[in-house]
């Protein structure tokens, strides 16, 4: 109570130096109390931990005055930058509009009354506008230093992967552009998709495996099919395909990224602001344009996941056999019905998310607009589940027509007549064989890559 009232007085003066001297007066105070005797307690708060870490530069787990002293001028810092960004009218204050504004700016739609959740969450003395002051207050000794953190949980964040790279790209503020903090994220992005797909592979292998052998006259249970693949290849055989999984994860984020800066800016109705809809329809083309980059890729992944023990010695040995026996159409089989999945699959994806985001504030949201990490991930897994049963059939479609060359006495149908034939002798659920293990691996997917994501952007100095 000492502090804030000191500190008020200070405010209510004029001059550079004493808002240095009130800084200085913070910090002090901030020391003695890091040295008192509940500093050892209060330092198992997640957030004093994340702190600490910051600004450690010795890596002797606590901080000195002059670490502490650094630490405070570099978040001052960004947290100067994150204000005059949504600062839009350079009038010192920040309203509900430019919340709004800026939010927009990153093809966020929010309504007046979540704008003013956000700035409720932050305004002190209930002007429903927050100056420097406030901001700094609110901040200083918190871990969120941008924008990009501000309103992370508002975002539908492709960091969750489930395998699938059929989602829309992550939005960038243009300070993470500058600062290069764009390339960290999408780095610490593919790592965390590298390490969820290769703990999930038997799964993904499994789908691929009852989605061109599994029918009505043959039917194959999850443990029959783990059996049998067991039986065949030993226990590394539960990974084949995994290698060039987790090598397209580079290339195609990279691409997708590129394109879809390049989209926005043709989409834009508005300099520097793209609505959702336009948000759509540049990150369904900017996925087109990598998946058919990347495609040939897909193709292998499908051979090899269904190889045979010495069938082929690797992904150079099964291109050059694919080759040489099929030609170079053969890299784009079941590339139509790949491309059309990633409309339904997105589309759904988006819409599906901001309902249920949407309901959650709604509901539950009173003094703050931010979900929290639950809440973020529920929306993200159920999302991303509703996407992949409504694009589902066409996966299938294209890994079947991926496989049916290399499949002894089977037809090389075009996709219409393999959706006919699948029809008739299946049935409609026979467009979702596979769909158990493919929704058996959402759940650890999602928790796998977002904690290995964490530890990449700590690890990488994104400031968490």
């Amino acid at each position: 109570m000492i502090i804030y009232q000191f500190h008020c007085i200070i405010l209510c003066c004029d001059g550079t130096l004493l808002c240095v001297f009130c800084t200085l007066f913070q910090l002090k105070m901030t020391l003695i109390w890091m040295q008192s005797p509940w500093m050892s307690a209060m330092s198992k708060n997640k957030e004093l931990k994340k702190i600490i870490s910051s600004g450690d530069q010795d890596k002797d787990e606590g901080l000195d005055f002059s670490e502490f002293t650094k630490y405070l001028k570099d978040h001052e810092k960004k947290l100067r930058l994150t204000f005059k960004s949504l600062d839009k009218n350079n009038d010192g204050r920040i309203d509900f509009m430019e919340v709004k504004q800026s939010l927009a700016d990153l093809g966020l739609d929010i309504s007046k009354e979540e704008a003013e959740k956000i700035l409720n969450s932050i305004d002190v003395d209930g002007t429903m506008t927050v100056d420097w002051n406030e901001w700094r207050e609110h901040f200083l000794f918190n871990p969120a230093t941008n924008l990009q953190e501000i309103i992370r949980y508002w975002k539908h964040s492709t960091v969750l992967d489930i395998g699938d790279s059929l989602a829309i790209p992550d939005e960038f503020t243009e300070e993470e552009k500058t600062t290069g903090l764009w390339w960290k994220q999408l780095s610490a992005g593919a790592m965390a998709g590298a390490v969820s797909r290769t703990g999930t592979a038997p799964l993904d292998r499994m789908k691929v495996f009852m989605q061109v052998h599994s029918s009505k006259s043959n039917k194959i249970s999850l443990v029959g099919g783990f059996k049998q693949m067991l039986k065949e290849g030993g226990l590394t055989s539960l990974w084949r395909g995994n290698g060039i999984n987790v090598l397209k994860i580079a290339p195609e984020t990279a691409i997708k990224f590129m394109a879809y800066e390049r989209y926005k800016k043709m989409f834009a109705s508005e300099p520097g602001k793209v609505r959702t809809h336009e948000r759509f329809m540049a990150g369904s083309l900017a996925g087109a344009t990598a998946q058919t980059a990347i495609y040939p890729m897909e193709v292998l992944k499908t051979r090899l996941c269904l190889r045979k023990t010495g069938q082929y010695s690797g992904m150079f040995d099964c291109a050059k056999k694919i080759m040489k026996k099929e030609g170079v159409k053969a890299f784009y089989k079941g590339y139509i019905p790949n491309i059309i999945g990633i409309i339904p699959y997105a589309g759904i994806d988006l819409a599906v998310y901001e309902s249920l985001k949407n309901l959650w504030l709604s509901r539950y949201a009173k003094d703050t607009a931010n979900p929290g990490i639950l809440v973020l991930l529920g929306c993200g897994t159920v999302s991303s589940s509703c996407g992949q049963l409504a694009s589902y059939p066409l996966a299938l479609i294209r890994t079947r027509m991926q496989a049916q060359a290399s499949l002894e006495g089977s037809e090389q149908l075009p996709m219409n007549l393999m959706v006919k034939k699948i029809l008739e002798k299946e049935g409609f659920f026979g467009l979702y064989r596979g769909i158990v293990p493919n929704f058996m691996k959402v759940i650890p997917a999602v928790s796998i890559s977002y904690v290995v994501y964490e530890y990449m952007r700590s690890g990488l100095g994104i400031q968490k």
